[in-house]
């Protein structure tokens, strides 16, 4: 079988296997240059054959801005995006 994995990615020579429960352990060299730690959320991706793992960063669900969210039922949203839907609902 030829194999046609043309990942992008930086190859780090580590191979890990899945236990039983599908469960895979990241190396602690990977998750100290990445900034992860225990029990921070990760987001998982898919992309054609590939499995991407992101450290999961709370982002406006409007913009997808990072910056000066507040938590609404939930969901983060910035400040400009409300002020801007105020404004379009002439509130300001």
């Amino acid at each position: 079988m030829k194999n046609t994995n043309k990942t992008k990615g930086k190859s780090t020579g580590i191979i890990r296997k899945l236990d039983e429960l599908g469960r895979v352990t990241l190396p602690i060299e990977l998750r100290r240059n990445l900034g992860i730690d225990m029990r921070d959320p990760i987001e998982i991706y898919t992309e054609d054959d590939k499995i991407i793992l992101k450290k999961y960063e709370p982002c406006d669900i409007f913009t997808g801005s990072q910056e000066d969210l507040l938590d609404y039922k939930g969901k983060k949203v910035s400040r400009a995006s409300i002020k801007e839907m105020a404004e379009l609902a002439g509130l300001l």
